[in-house]
């Protein structure tokens, strides 16, 4: 069976991407660093809004930030990105760890 603590680990990373503006942000980011005013104006969001879903996001690690004067510059962070696109797939395909190698098949399968 898939360890439990990967699975709880990986969902909070898909919650954080399972909002119409945070998906936006991350096609944004898609194209390269930027600031957080051009994510504002890009989106046409406040800026305690786009702070909001950018903790949201740097939370699951998802999202790097660096601040340069008064504006926070962000990115994807790739590998992260390409973990979380890893754990998909190997969830939704069938190995010998799955769970469902533990269940007993019941009549219903007959």
């Amino acid at each position: 069976m898939r360890g439990n603590w990967g699975m709880k680990n990986e969902a909070a990373r898909l919650k954080a991407i399972a909002d119409v503006n945070r998906l936006q942000i991350i096609e944004m980011l898609s194209c390269g660093e930027m600031c957080a005013c051009d994510i504002i104006k890009g989106l046409k969001l406040t800026q305690p809004t786009i702070s909001h879903h950018m903790k949201i996001l740097q939370t699951a690690g998802l999202v790097n930030s660096e601040k340069r004067g008064k504006w926070i510059f962000y990115s994807i962070d790739q590998t992260e990105f390409n973990q979380l696109s890893n754990f998909i797939n190997t969830v939704s395909t069938e190995s010998e760890d799955c769970i469902c190698k533990t269940i007993e098949k019941s009549a219903c399968n007959e």
